[in-house]
């Protein structure tokens, strides 16, 4: 007997369509999970979404495995489905903290694994326009949100203002708000580039989730409004407990060639 599995061509046309509109059902009732859109935490009947998005229940039914196997919803016969985790959004409009950003949205915590000085990296030093080998401020934080790991942050510092951050508290204010009281400046602009990666062993350990699952890293390179940049991050957040979201508009076309 062959273990090779079919060519996508020679699939069950029916059952491939099927699939492609589970997916599509499942896009959009996951905003709704994730935006706390679903009434009393209780997504409508089977027999509802199929005329409410004008497909079979068996193509609901799929729909509702793919939320079920992310962790979002709770599907328990006789009873319906149910919302049983919903993740935290992280604006990407404007440049706040990871306390600011949740504010409201659940009880959030650091924990300050290391803190200290160490010799900047060459691409660290480069990046914060230091040279090879200078100091910096290091710090590595986990944090939780209502007790539950939700990220891990590696953050390094330009030593001036860096060296006021140890001696306040870390755990409990955001490095954002203490950069901008030390000195004395608002923090401008930030180049972000996010990514997915996998939990590395000692990732995967301290956020509590199996190796190789799927993160979503963050790297940000902070300026004062000055435009020095101060703050470098790599920020891994676990994929199931948090969502990125933003508003962006198109270029017009003069700026978009400029």
């Amino acid at each position: 007997m062959s273990l090779t599995a079919p060519a996508p061509s020679a699939l069950d046309p029916q059952r491939r369509r099927r699939a492609d509109r589970a997916r599509q059902v499942a896009d959009v009732l996951r905003r709704q999970v994730l935006h706390g859109l679903v009434s009393d935490g209780a997504l409508p009947s089977e027999s509802d979404l199929a005329v409410d998005f004008g497909v079979s229940r068996n193509t609901v039914r799929e729909a509702l495995d793919l939320l079920r196997d992310e962790g979002l919803v709770d599907r328990v016969p006789g009873v319906g489905t149910r919302v049983t985790c919903g993740k935290y959004l992280h604006g990407l409009d404007h440049l706040r903290g990871l306390a600011e950003t949740l504010s409201g949205a659940g009880r959030v915590r650091n924990e300050v694994r290391v803190s200290g000085l160490v010799p900047a990296p060459g691409p660290v030093a480069r990046r914060l326009d230091l040279q090879p080998g200078d100091p910096v401020v290091y710090l590595e934080r986990r944090r939780l949100a209502d007790d539950v790991p939700l990220s891990l942050d590696l953050t390094y510092v330009v030593r001036d203002l860096g060296e006021h951050l140890l001696g306040e508290d870390l755990a409990g204010r955001d490095v954002f708000a203490l950069l901008e009281s030390i000195s004395g400046r608002s923090l401008g602009e930030a180049e972000v580039t996010l990514e997915a990666v996998v939990a590395d062993a000692h990732s995967a350990a301290i956020l509590e989730v199996a190796p190789r699952s799927p993160l979503l890293m963050l790297e940000r390179l902070t300026h004062l409004d000055d435009g020095r940049p101060v703050d470098l991050e790599f920020i891994r957040f676990r994929g199931d407990r948090i969502t990125m979201r933003g508003t962006v508009r198109r270029a017009s076309p003069k700026e978009a060639t400029a």
